[in-house]
């Protein structure tokens, strides 16, 4: 089973540089896309509705910023939007496929520009219920694979210049104990599970200086962790900011 996540900066901009293209040639079962920069009512042409899938959107209120979609080969026994988080599930966006033993989630966490301080309070207190309600779904009879851009660089091995993202929202002290403490109860990031590579990184920030990002992840319980059988991150082509992050897993829905 392949899963592709990408974050897009956009996804008509995205499939102007390719994307579509490219993700056709790939064999994905699932693909998610986090920021879409439009709504699905926006998106008119077929190409962001490949025929091989089952198509789903949570838009943006406004239409105009973040929103997530994720494709499906197979068609699922349900999908949930959002997290229950009233007002900061309008600032993140999470969309989840569900099918017998199996979630799917597409996760785009709050984003914080520069050291805004009052987007950061509002990304803390996102990943503050975010944390109990992915141990409460633990306890569900089934698997989770959550993929998307989490905005954390996890490691001091997912930054390419330390001293350049101190200090900055993605790589501050509480967000990496955080990850820390996700990583050590019952969660495993899926790619460092089969990749120890320091140089692989997923997110370029157009600030001079900072060097390359891994905040695009794969999040999946623990049970999971036989099945990952390869992890990569293409960067071949440039779709945007971001580069796909491509897993492949040895389960069955």
């Amino acid at each position: 089973m392949r899963i592709i996540s990408f974050s897009a900066d956009g996804v008509r901009e995205a499939a102007d540089r390719g994307f579509y293209a490219w993700l056709s040639r790939q064999d994905a079962d699932f693909v998610c896309i986090q920021d879409l920069r439009c709504s699905e009512y926006d998106l008119q042409d077929e190409v962001f509705f490949p025929s091989d899938y089952n198509a789903y959107f949570f838009d943006d209120v406004n239409g105009k910023e973040n929103g997530v979609a994720i494709y499906c080969r197979e068609l699922p026994k349900a999908i949930m939007t959002g997290l229950g988080f009233a007002d900061f599930d309008m600032q993140g966006r999470y969309i989840q496929a569900d099918f017998a033993e199996l979630s799917v989630g597409c996760i785009l966490a709050p984003c914080v520009e520069g050291r805004d301080e009052e987007q950061q309070e509002q990304k803390n207190h996102f990943f503050e219920l975010l944390g109990p309600h992915l141990q409460k779904v633990r306890n569900k009879r089934r698997d989770f694979i959550i993929c998307g851009n989490w905005q954390i660089a996890p490691t001091d091995n997912d930054v390419q210049d330390i001293s350049a993202c101190e200090g900055l929202s993605g790589f501050l002290g509480e967000e990496q104990e955080w990850m820390d403490e996700l990583l050590a109860n019952g969660y495993l990031d899926a790619f460092r599970e089969v990749s120890g590579d320091s140089d692989a990184f997923t997110f370029w920030p157009q600030e001079r200086g900072q060097g390359g990002w891994r905040t695009d992840l794969h999040i999946i319980s623990e049970d999971l962790q036989p099945a990952v059988e390869h992890a990569a991150i293409y960067t071949g082509e440039t779709f945007s900011r971001h580069a796909p992050v491509i897993v492949d897993y040895d389960t069955d829905l």
